[in-house]
């Protein structure tokens, strides 16, 4: 037996594709561009292909240690970088900054796509970026839930906004000239203390996998001892004993240390690992400022008065006001049991175990941004003189549909704006939610309905009309992270709204569907690439995308699956208005994204 086939899923020749939108696929655009660019830069020190190759042939040993400079920050927040040995192979090392020198241990080598993962050791030789000082948490470089604690903030958010640009310069399949300058990343009002949810686990009993599946009847068998609980040791399936959270509020913290005491407590009762989940809720009780603070017994509680400016209330007030509120949060571990969360004056519901966004203190921030950008700003004096001598003014945005809607959030929160809003949702129990939110706070403009994935914007249609009813429409999308299927791109082109709203905690897959929208469906839809071959240039040029329509005569097939509505409309595409992220959590690789879109029409086409 070689050594190679000893050492399977060490030395890896990839065998099957990699998942769309994935770390992986995202990393393997970093690691060819900093390929790339390396070879630019040593062209003329070395010509050596043949040796090259070779070298990339010749793994390092697994486990064995090796020096390695980091020449970038990847976009899923690892460090890329070079030994001194292998110029054509690329070291990804986590917790690593760009101008760090550090020793790192192998742990698997992908030969053809010339990249090593491996496990951070220790630091040689700091980047000029780094600041140790800033780190909170003791279990930073191991746990794999942050990456950037030595980073400072204002780098954070430098380094977020790269990533959005990467990922249409690499996903979209959209000339350069088509993509807007990202805007700056708004960074959250907490950078520690703002997750409103954790979910630590902890593993079965040693043997428990093994006996699961066995009909003998043999007894599962139990816990010798409390488990590592917490989360799992980055690049492994490990599972770390993690006492506490500091990006966690500090409800969740206290949940985080009062469950870690009950499992300790109640151990013997399991026979498999569990997962634990940690929601924060918040009430809000109106109190006489002369009154006391609310006090409770209860470890899960963490009072805080306020007065009606959302100040917090003074120890000594002279004048105070005649309306305070006393904020309780705590804890939840019921999936079932109902979390409030509070966005500037509304109140929403939800199942604790439910989707909601983690981050509630940038909630506000985020869904102000989306109200000012969803509608077109309004024209100048000057340029609807001209608009009137050249074309119809364009109708007024009147409704709003919220796509992927969920629990009402932007339904809701965007009301105002709109003379109805229409939020679909294939869950039966987000309508149920999103319904009572609306209830709950008075909103009457706005209605819910489960969506059939198969005819998505079926309710739009007979509420606005096929065809120029959508004209007085905005869409917002608000995916899951494998982004949008080519059913529901198919079925929004073909319903056409005037404006869409894309909000992505994938940027990634938000941009290869941004690119579908801006192309009109062009080009099998941008959906199916070769395997390993992330955007790119695809030798489209903006002029062929304004020209997408003449493959076809400008005209769509008729059956409704090309990008207009199958009654002979012309082939509908978007320009991209802006793009920007959000950071929903810091110290972490993760950005939001935001793509306001607007619909380009026949008299638009050439301007």
């Amino acid at each position: 037996m070689t050594k190679r086939k000893r050492q399977q899923g060490y030395y890896t020749k990839r065998m099957k594709s990699v998942q769309e939108g994935s770390n992986e696929e995202v990393l393997l655009a970093d690691i060819r561009s900093l390929l790339q660019r390396s070879k630019i830069d040593d062209a003329g020190v070395t010509s050596n292909n043949e040796s090259s190759a070779t070298d990339s042939e010749a793994p390092f040993e697994r486990f064995s240690q090796v020096e390695v400079k980091i020449a970038a920050l990847s976009s899923i927040g690892d460090g890329l970088g070079f030994s001194s040995s292998k110029s054509d192979h690329v070291f990804v090392v986590p917790f690593t900054l760009p101008g760090d020198v550090v020793e790192a241990r192998v742990v698997t080598q992908f030969a053809n796509d010339h990249y090593t993962l491996t496990d951070f050791v220790s630091i040689l030789k700091p980047s000029p970026q780094r600041n140790d000082d800033l780190v909170r948490c003791p279990y930073f470089a191991k746990c794999s839930g942050c990456q950037f604690q030595m980073l400072s903030y204002e780098d954070q958010l430098a380094h977020k906004k790269s990533i959005v640009e990467k990922a249409y310069r690499n996903f979209s399949n959209l000339p350069i000239e088509m993509i807007p300058l990202v805007g700056d990343t708004i960074g959250s009002p907490l950078q520690y203390g703002y997750r409103t949810k954790l979910t630590p686990h902890f593993d079965g009993p040693p043997g428990s996998r093994l006996r699961r599946g066995r009909k003998d009847g043999s007894e599962q068998p139990g816990f010798e001892q409390v488990p590592p609980i917490g989360f799992m040791v980055k690049g492994t399936r490990k599972t770390m004993d993690i006492e506490d959270c500091p990006i966690a509020t500090d409800a969740v913290r206290e949940g985080l240390k009062q469950e870690r005491n009950r499992v300790a407590e109640e151990i013997s009762k399991y026979k498999r690992g569990a997962t634990i989940l940690l929601r924060e809720t918040t009430t809000k009780a109106p109190t006489q400022p002369q009154d006391p603070p609310a006090t409770t017994d209860d470890p899960q509680s963490i009072s805080n008065e306020t007065d009606s400016s959302n100040q917090p209330r003074q120890a000594q007030q002279t004048n105070p006001s005649p309306t305070c509120t006393t904020t309780t949060k705590t804890y939840i571990t019921d999936q079932n049991a109902t979390a409030t969360e509070h966005i500037g004056p509304y109140t929403f519901l939800n199942p604790a175990g439910a989707f909601f966004q983690n981050n509630n203190s940038i909630l506000e921030t985020f869904t102000s941004y989306i109200r000012s950008h969803i509608l077109p700003a309004s024209p100048s004096t000057a340029s609807t003189l001209t608009l009137t001598n050249t074309r119809k003014p364009p109708k007024p945005i009147k409704h709003l549909i919220d796509t992927y809607s969920g629990s009402g959030l932007f339904s809701i929160t965007l009301s105002p704006l709109f003379t109805t809003t229409l939020g679909i949702d294939i869950s039966s129990t987000s309508i149920a939610s999103a319904s009572l939110n609306a209830a709950q706070n008075a909103i009457p403009n706005a209605t819910f309905t489960t969506g059939d994935a198969a005819d998505i914007f079926a309710e739009a249609k007979t509420r606005y009309g096929d065809g120029d009813g959508a004209d007085e429409c905005v869409v917002v999308i608000d995916p899951p992270r494998k982004g949008c299927d080519e059913g529901f791109l198919r079925q929004l082109l073909g319903f056409r709204p005037k404006r869409v709203v894309y909000v992505s905690c994938n940027v990634h897959t938000q941009a290869r569907d941004v690119g579908v929208l801006v192309r009109g469906g062009r080009e099998g839809w941008g959906l199916e690439r070769e395997e390993g071959k992330a955007g790119g240039d695809v030798g489209t040029t903006e002029k062929e995308v304004e020209r997408g329509g003449e493959v076809d005569g400008g005209k769509v097939d008729g059956d409704g699956s090309g990008a207009g509505n199958g009654k002979g409309m012309p082939r509908v595409r978007y320009r991209i208005e802006s793009l920007r992220g959000f950071d929903f959590f810091p110290q972490t690789g993760h950005v939001e994204g935001v793509a306001i879109l607007q619909r380009v029409d026949d008299d638009e086409g050439n301007e």
